[in-house]
Parts: C-alpha cells; structure tokens; sequence
C-alpha cells in the first residue's frame, strides 16, 4: 500500500470493507495544489480564470484537511504540499504543520510557490520542530515563506538535507546552521534577509553545498567532508575551510569577470577534478594573466559555458583566453566548450602565445563552432599541443547547455554553416594528423581523419 501514490491508496478502500482504512497508515503524504498561474488558458476572461483557480484552491484545501483528519499520524515517512497559498490561509497552513510536526515525520516539504507578493510571507514556525522533545526531520524544504532561526532551536540534530528557496531569513541562520550537526546537503536559492553567508561554526559532514541568486557579500564555510561547491550569482569572495575533499565545482558568476575571477580568486577549487563554469565574455571582460599562481593540478574535467558579446567585428572577443585556463590544468582528460556568439565575429587580436603542451587531454569538445577566427585559433591551439588527442568533435549547433531555453533562433543558419564547417574540419585534421568529428554533417556524423 505504501508504493501507491496517496490519490491510488485512499481508491482501494472501495475493494474490502476490511481495507476500508488501511490507507490512514499511508506513510507518504503528498499534495500538489494549484498554483497562482493556474488560469484557464481557453478563457479570455481573466476574471472567470481567477475564479477558476480560488475554487481549485479551495478544494485542494478542503482534500488536505480531509486527509490528516482521517489519518492515523502514525509512521509518517514524508509530508508535502506544493501550492500557491496566501497569507489569508494562515489557519489551514498552521494545521497541516502542526500534523507534520505531531506525525514525526522524516522528510517535510513546504512549497507555497511563487505568490508574487514578495512582502507577504507565510511564517513557517522552525520551533515547532522542537515540541516534540526529539529530533525527527530528516530532511526540510522549504519555498516561497518566511523563518526566523536562532540558536536555541535545537531539533536539527539529525536533520541532513536543508533546501531553502525564495525564504525571506530573519535572524541568526549561522546559530541555525551550527545545530544541524548532520547536515549533508545545503541549498539556498535565492533567499534575502542575510547580507553574509559566513558560518564559523564546523559542518563536517557537509557534502554538497549550493548558492545561487543571494544579494550577499561574502560565503564563507568550514565544512572538512565538502565534495561539490555550487555557486551562481554575482563576484564576491569565496572562501572554503579545510576542504580537502572536494572533488566538483559548479561556477556561475554574473558578469563578465567570471571567467578569470574562477581561476583566480576562489583558491578553495583548485583541488577539484571536475569543474563546470558559466562565464560572460567579451572584450570588456577582465583578462586572465598569461601565467598564475595556483594550478589545477587534479582537474581532469572541465566543462565551460561561454556567452560572447561583441559589437566590434574586429575587437577581442576573449574565447582566447582559454589557451591561459589550459594552461592552469596540465592533467586534464576531457574539455567540453559550449558556445553561443551574439555577435559574429571573424577577427581577434588575442594571442595564444605559449600554450603549453598537454599530455594528458584525450577529447575535446566544441558546441556553437562556426568557424569564428578565434574559434580556429583556440581549436589549431589544442590541436598542436595535445600530445594525446584522440579527437576534436565539433558541433556548429548552439545546445541548450549554454543557452536556457529554445535555441531555435540560433540555428536557422546551420545549412549554410555546416558545409564551411566540414571543409575546415577536414582540411585541419590532415594537417594537424589528428581525428575531427563534426556532429550533424551527413549520417549525423562525419569524421574527418587521415586514411590509415
């Protein structure tokens, strides 16, 4: 009975009268309700929309209390509800917490979406967590409310996943934080009330720890067991205590410092082996200096995501400075390069002056490749010196990787591109004696090689 979703378990008590109430021990209670976007797209009455959704607010409202009404509360596993709710439910939110909290529940789900009333907050009481004299949560997400933490509140114990998303934080988040002495997994998105991310207190079971869309200052942490660090947000400082053990960097900063900022200000990443970035590029955007000072001596996969903006045709528009980012990883295996080029752009003034030689990468990568000139030469650069190449793989395409959403627009063109593509692909691999695959030439993929 416990496999069933909760709507397919309360359906077999129509079976035997005996399973009539077997369904008020289901251990995993969730509800998804509408949200305040739900409008009848076939009406063009807006009104009559707004109407529509209050019922089938109501109803799902009417359903929940139905539900934990009749339920046992006993051997609760998770308790979820995702619904656009305003404050004016107060009383109804209040209760189904109360049965969360009295349930004992593991995992509690709290998703009241985005109301876009950003200044009316349900406040979701975290002291509740506590009256019952013992830790239970195990896991808590949370969205679109309001919590005021403090040092006091002490049913965190075992808690080991905290998501937090578009929660307006009053009070002392660190003095919560240093409670959850369990915690494994960390997710703030887009939360405000906090002007620093900096815990002083050690979290040594921290696994994974995620920070994305903060108006914050500064993130700093002690977290001795950290395998992957995600940032995405604006440039600011960055320090990670202790973190030997980190193997995975997400880095995706606003504007166009952030490639050179991730190679050369968060010091904290340069033991992982794998490393994505997102960065801006053009060529306003802050050079990375021909040689640094720290070195990625473990990398061994690095996947970059660059959006190039150039109004000047004949201005630098900084792919090259990726020669400089190779030259920071001597043992990287795999480079995955997604690009998208706003503006198309068939000169660069950048050098790629002493790469240096690579003996480890074995492929390459190259999404958006049209054969800009500072394609060719980032491309004709790795191609002299990796040693070890198996094969360069070009896609003129522009994916979705780089560009979120429809990618449509980018790739009317591919027709025209494609052939130029191939004849460079196949004029370059004879003389560089190397493999150059182009994905989406004819039969899906064409490989442009020297005949043994």
């Amino acid at each position: 009975m416990s496999q069933l979703p909760l709507k397919e378990a309360v359906r077999t008590s129509i079976v035997s009268r005996s399973w009539r109430m077997l369904w008020t021990f289901h251990s995993d209670l969730c509800f998804d309700g509408p949200t305040p976007n739900d409008l009848d797209s076939d009406t063009d009455d807006k009104f009559a929309g707004q109407d529509s959704t209050k019922m089938k607010r109501a109803k799902f409202i009417e359903t929940v209390n139905s539900v934990i009404q009749q339920h046992s509360g006993i051997g609760i596993n998770k308790f979820s509800v995702r619904c656009g709710m305003h404050k004016e439910y107060t009383d109804h939110l209040d209760r189904w917490i109360g049965f969360a909290t009295s349930s004992k529940a593991k995992i509690i789900h709290f998703n009241l979406k985005k109301i876009y009333q950003p200044f009316e907050f349900h406040h979701f009481p975290l002291e509740a967590l506590d009256s019952q004299g013992c830790s239970f949560v195990q896991s808590l997400f949370l969205a679109s409310v309001s919590i005021k933490p403090n040092s006091v509140i002490s049913g965190f114990t075992i808690l080991r996943r905290l998501v937090l998303e578009f929660v307006k934080i009053l009070g002392d988040f660190p003095g919560l934080l240093a409670k959850c002495s369990g915690l494994e997994d960390l997710e703030i998105i887009g939360c405000y009330g906090v002007d620093n991310l900096i815990v002083p207190h050690k979290l040594d079971k921290l696994q994974h720890l995620l920070i994305a869309g903060m108006d914050i200052q500064m993130v700093e942490f002690h977290a001795t067991d950290l395998a992957h660090f995600e940032y995405k947000g604006r440039v600011i400082p960055i320090v990670l205590h202790g973190c030997s053990k980190l193997e995975k960097a997400t880095m995706k900063f606003n504007g166009t410092k952030a490639l050179a900022h991730t190679f050369t200000a968060v010091p904290s990443i340069l033991s992982v082996k794998t490393l994505h970035l997102q960065a801006f590029i053009s060529k306003y955007a802050q050079k990375l200096p021909a040689r640094q000072q720290g070195m990625f001596l473990h990398l061994r996969h690095m996947t970059c995501q660059l959006i190039v903006n150039s109004n000047d045709p004949n201005g630098d528009n900084g792919i090259l400075q990726l020669a400089n980012c190779l030259d920071v990883a001597p043992r990287l295996e795999t480079l995955h390069l997604h690009m998208l080029c706003a503006i198309s752009s068939s000169f660069s003034s950048g050098e790629v002056a002493g790469m240096r030689r690579h003996d480890h990468l074995k492929t390459v990568f190259m999404s958006g490749f049209r054969c800009y000139k500072a394609q060719i030469e980032l491309a004709c650069c790795i191609l002299r010196n990796a040693s070890v190449l198996e094969q360069l793989i070009i896609e003129p395409r522009i994916t979705d990787k780089v560009w979120a959403g429809d990618c449509s627009e980018w790739n009317t063109d591919l027709g025209q591109i494609l052939p130029g593509v191939c004849e460079w692909a196949q004029v370059t691999s004879e003389r560089f004696r190397k493999v150059i695959s182009v994905v989406g030439a004819s039969h899906h993929t064409t490989e442009a090689s020297l005949a043994q």
